[in-house]
């Protein structure tokens, strides 16, 4: 069988809303908010990898596991491969990469990324889910991705391109890109080996490097759609849903 360690990349220096992994809600972080949905699903041990002590801290103080890193990465990727080799975990066949700011990301739906993946021997997986309407295509905040065939909650398909705002109306396999992904090991020391392509960097996608250098994604329809925290408008969205 399988063996899953969940790490959860974390910083506090984004651009567009700082400190956000610490902004509360229902007097909790959003980082321990994210750490508890990931211990939830059972699927391995949980970590939290952060340049920032303060996080650390927060993730400490709610009884949780944390790994200092280098505080400056290219990516979350690089930031979990760091954390990785320092929690020197053995007999670990696959990495889950939770990102720090899907606090309402349904567990049920990491559960079946990972047992697909894992029982389908695939390299690399992720999530999507239907887009709402045609704002979503024109909002920069929501990534794409578009995959070979049509996906149902039966199937997988394989990633073709991932990208922030639409550059037609095709909406043919056409998808909302969750912020998570499951790498085989040998996998992830491979992405991390390799330079980032200028896509990568121009979109502020990390996936592209994978997908630019011949490694197959694999996505897979989630049942609920996630909403990333990347703007105070986001913060108080979700804030809104979890509070109640």
């Amino acid at each position: 069988m399988n063996k899953t360690l969940i790490l959860i990349p974390s910083r506090l220096s984004a651009k567009r809303l700082p400190n956000k992994p610490l902004l509360k809600i229902n007097g909790i972080s959003i980082i321990s908010h994210v750490y508890k949905n990931a211990l939830n699903t059972k699927i391995g041990e949980v970590y939290v990898a952060t340049g920032d002590k303060e996080i650390q801290e927060d993730i400490f103080k709610n009884n949780g596991k944390a790994i200092l890193t280098e505080k400056d990465h290219n990516s979350g990727t690089d930031r979990i491969f760091e954390a990785f080799r320092k929690i020197n975990l053995k007999g670990i066949d696959y990495i889950l990469n939770l990102q720090g700011d899907e606090p309402i990301l349904n567990s049920t739906d990491i559960i079946k990324l990972n047992e697909v993946v894992t029982n389908s021997d695939l390299d690399m997986g992720t999530l999507c889910c239907n887009l709402k309407n045609n704002a979503d295509l024109l909002n920069e905040n929501i990534v794409k991705v578009r995959t070979e065939e049509t996906l149902n909650k039966d199937n997988t398909s394989k990633a073709i391109d991932f990208f922030r705002k639409s550059k037609n109306e095709n909406t043919t396999n056409l998808y909302h890109h969750l912020g998570i992904y499951i790498y085989k090991v040998k996998v992830l020391e491979k992405i991390v080996t390799l330079k980032q392509t200028n896509n990568e960097k121009k979109n502020k996608l990390e996936q592209l490097r994978a997908l630019e250098n011949d490694i197959n994604i694999h996505a897979i329809l989630a049942q609920k759609c996630s909403i990333g925290v990347d703007t105070e408008e986001d913060y108080l969205k979700i804030k809104k849903i979890m509070e109640k």
